[in-house]
């Protein structure tokens, strides 16, 4: 650890300027904009935008150096599930847990996807100390039941299925934090329910538009990407990849289990390799990682196939109004390639009042150290923050 971070330090003093402008930082009148080096993972490649030699470890280090990471792990102190049933008769089983403070102030993570599920990670996004930490898996993923079904799984069924999380556990208002998928849901829940919401903390913002689904799934990210969409294509035949939300939902829905994981993997793997600015790791999808592509594929292409749910295409930000009294934080990579930055420029220009916060050096994910950085401060900044409507 510390002969990582003395390396980071020189190649700071020797190279900061360079550095720091290629990465879009700069120096300005706030400093050197620095980054922690705690947990950190090597990259998988030497790149460097100014040609420094230097190794994977210096690289990722300058990115964290002086960043706030996660809290420590926590365990849930309540576990519990919520039961609704369908007029098919199916019975949705939705998870829930509970950590933090019993007495603390009420947040609820929202996650994204959908179909993505709740980690462990998301517990330690909240100070322990001050937060009551709600996590929930939404209808179809992790470990909610029935796996990767679809059986009224929409927007609206997400948020009847939240107020019913809060009201069983006594809640009378709370924060919501999501990203991407997540920052959608919690939009749609604060303006159908503004005042529940104390607070709001956005990533990656998504408003599921369709020009945003083209861009993703059909053409645009395809241009920084090519050689991952030539493999997300390469799932669908020829003549069908015109519309390739349509042509996975054939698969993904379809009556034969060998072609449905086929098409989740290479649906997964997709959006797997292009979330993060420097990657981590690999991509592939392995082993166990079957069962999350299938929830994960199936449950997000529902979706993208109905454009959300939502009665037309801008009715998120057509409706933003109705939440601009609550304090909020949106932060998003400059770089993110599955969420473009227009639209968190659009929900911030129709939403002034929000503290906006567009990332250099980061693109999708929350564990980028930009986007991790802002959202730690803003959890931090929202303690004891309750909107004026609350009535505790």
């Amino acid at each position: 650890m510390l002969s990582r971070l003395t390396r980071a330090s020189s190649l700071l003093r020797r190279h900061a300027p360079r550095i720091l402008r290629g990465a879009g930082l700069g120096i300005g009148g706030g400093g050197i904009v620095a980054l922690s080096t705690t947990g950190c993972t090597p990259l998988t490649s030497n790149y460097h935008p100014q040609g420094i030699d230097a190794s994977e470890a210096d690289i990722l280090a300058t990115r964290h150096f002086g960043r706030r990471g996660l809290h420590p792990p926590i365990e849930p102190y309540n576990t519990g599930y919520i039961t609704q049933v369908t007029a098919k008769g199916t019975e949705h089983k939705i998870y829930f847990e509970e950590s933090g403070n019993p007495k603390g102030q009420p947040v609820i993570l929202v996650h994204g996807g959908p179909g993505g599920g709740c980690s462990e990670a998301y517990r330690t996004f909240h100070n322990a100390e001050h937060y009551r930490i709600v996590c929930f898996d939404q209808r179809g993923c992790g470990r909610s039941t029935p796996h990767a079904s679809l059986d009224e799984n929409d927007t609206w069924k997400l948020i009847e299925d939240m107020e019913s999380i809060r009201e069983h556990l006594g809640i009378d208002t709370w924060q919501l934090f999501g990203g991407s998928w997540g920052s959608t849901l919690a939009l749609a829940y604060a303006i159908r329910h503004p005042s529940r919401v104390d607070s709001l903390v956005l990533r990656g913002i998504f408003t599921i538009t369709r020009r945003e689904l083209e861009w993703y799934y059909q053409e645009g990210a395809s241009w920084i990407f090519p050689d991952r969409f030539d493999d997300f294509k390469a799932a669908i035949p020829i003549e069908e990849q015109h519309d390739l939300i349509t042509a996975y939902r054939k698969r993904l829905i379809g009556d034969d289990p060998e072609e449905q994981i086929k098409a989740a993997r290479a649906w997964t793997q997709w959006e797997n390799t292009t979330s993060n600015l420097f990657p981590v790791g690999s991509d592939e999808v392995k082993g166990d990682g079957d069962n999350f592509a299938l929830a994960f594929a199936r449950i997000e292409n529902h979706f993208f196939h109905n454009h959300g749910f939502f009665e037309w295409d801008t009715w998120l930000v057509d409706n933003v109004d109705k939440i601009r009294h609550i304090p909020t934080v949106i932060v998003h990579g400059r770089y993110d390639v599955v969420c473009p930055a227009k639209n968190a420029w659009e929900l911030h220009k129709a939403f002034p009042e929000a503290e906006f916060h567009l990332i250099k050096d980061s693109g999708h994910a929350y564990t980028e150290p930009g986007n991790l950085d802002i959202l730690m401060r803003a959890t931090a900044k929202f303690i004891g923050v309750r909107a004026p409507h609350s009535r505790n």
